[in-house]
């Protein structure tokens, strides 16, 4: 989860777009070259009619409406923007201050209220309240999400943990392609760490303090899809009367993390290539477009080119996808960097379940380098917790690499052999080198050379 943007108000006005509407041109002037040199962007509109054309043309984060205009009054034309499923936080000014007035602008969903006539530091203090609010209700949203997917200690991991060739490569792709808003597409087996990475490129971004919003493609349900990702207008989805923003949209200025993209059906897909094209989205039930300022970032554990031949997946969104590819290698590719990991597990789950930490032994330590690790770092997670619940490394559960019937390279057998006859004889060197009739200096270099 990125960290609140509340703390710095300077940044917060640099990246807001504002839409100014009030009949008055003198208060529009004011208002315009007030925010201008603060703010991305300002539009101005002196009908509700301009700032209906401007809302269809782009999504701005706060509204500042005049309520007395000519013809329909300024909260009259707000409510029925709400009901159309427009999400603009709205900052409302007036003259005319009463209570009924007050009512009927907390009911048609403003977030501020400001009396004319007003100095500009009141005007932007009532502007750095609406976004803190509006940043602070994201991330309770995306909060709540995680919290929902549970292991947060895993999701609070943003950086590559390792010192191994495999993932320096990895770390400094990310980071080369880490300024550019381009696609990125991080391949690999499951339980690989894919989202880290993904997470890793976020924190690396100038995007870091934007949210980061990972999307589990296959747990979202085909038909709900589109209202999940886009949002909808009240009404439009059965059992939810009020609207809602999309899960793209809370992530405006981001990064999102689309997890095994090749589970969206053929609508999702459809719409997810409309989206990387265009760059904007249409919650469903409404005629608004929204514009998005957004990094994805996908994954793929199965090839997306087989996908393709099998006719699940669409090639022109592979070829959107797929311009920049990272490859996550195997935990086992990885050298002594599961040591680093089952360490990290350790300290990590042992303090979420407040339970000692077993002693990594000479033959522990041969037993994690000796494991072919086909669940990757979610099996050796898994195993670090059992190891913890039972108070000892479980060895027994580890089974010795299974035969593929080809042969392996030299130095590989030997570092295989070196570690299974340490585990057999509990990490001691003398008798590993007894057994397997090489001196006790060889034994020594090859395990220095592995970390152990």
């Amino acid at each position: 989860m990125s960290q609140s943007v509340v703390s710095d108000p300077s940044r917060q006005l640099a990246g807001a777009r504002i839409l100014v509407v009030d009949d008055e041109p003198g208060m529009r002037h004011f208002l315009v070259k007030t925010l201008q040199p603060l703010c991305l962007h300002v539009d101005e509109a002196d009908t509700t009619e301009a700032a209906q054309h401007c809302l269809r043309a782009q999504q701005y984060d706060v509204m500042i409406l005049d309520n007395v205009m000519p013809g329909q009054k300024g909260l009259d034309w707000l409510a029925e923007q709400r009901l159309a499923g427009g999400f603009t936080d709205t900052i409302m000014i007036t003259a005319h201050a009463d209570l009924q007035t007050a009512i009927d602008a907390l009911r048609a969903g403003v977030s501020d209220f400001v009396l004319k006539p007003f100095r500009s530091s009141q005007i932007l203090n009532a502007l750095r309240r609406c976004l803190e609010i509006a940043q602070l209700r994201r991330e309770n949203r995306l909060l709540r999400r995680e919290l929902e997917k549970g292991d947060l200690g895993h999701k609070r991991r943003h950086t590559l943990i390792g010192q191994s060739a495999a993932i320096a490569e990895v770390r400094a792709l990310l980071e080369r392609v880490s300024g550019i808003s381009t696609p990125v597409l991080i391949t690999g087996a499951s339980g690989t760490g894919k989202e880290v990475a993904a997470r890793h490129l976020h924190h690396a971004s100038e995007r870091a303090e934007a949210p980061f919003v990972a999307i589990q493609c296959g747990a979202i349900p085909a038909e709900m899809i589109e209202v999940e990702l886009f949002g909808h207008a009240p009404g439009a989805v059965p059992g939810a009367p009020a609207g809602r923003e999309g899960l793209l949209a809370s992530a405006q200025g981001g990064t999102v993390f689309l997890d095994e993209v090749t589970e969206l059906g053929p609508a999702a897909q459809s719409a997810l290539l409309r989206v990387l094209e265009d760059g904007v989205i249409r919650p469903v039930g409404t005629e608004r477009h929204v514009q998005l300022d957004l990094r994805f970032v996908m994954s793929a554990s199965k090839s997306l080119h087989d996908a393709v031949r099998q006719g699940r997946f669409r090639e022109d969104l592979l070829f959107r996808i797929n311009v920049l590819e990272v490859a996550m290698p195997r935990l086992a590719d990885r050298g002594t960097d599961i040591m680093e990991l089952a360490e990290l597990f350790v300290d990590e789950i042992g303090a979420r379940l407040q339970l000692p930490p077993p002693e990594f032994t000479p033959a522990v330590r041969a037993a994690l380098l000796r494991h072919d690790w086909p669940g990757n770092i979610r099996e050796l997670r898994n195993f670090i917790e059992r190891a913890l619940i039972f108070g000892r490394f479980p060895l027994e559960t580890l089974a010795p690499p299974a035969s593929t019937g080809q042969i392996a390279p030299l130095e590989e057998v030997e570092r295989r052999e070196i570690l299974r006859a340490l585990e057999t004889v509990g990490g001691n060197r003398s008798e590993a080198a007894r057994r397997l009739g090489v001196s006790r200096k060889t034994i020594d270099r090859k395990c220095a050379a592995w970390g152990l």
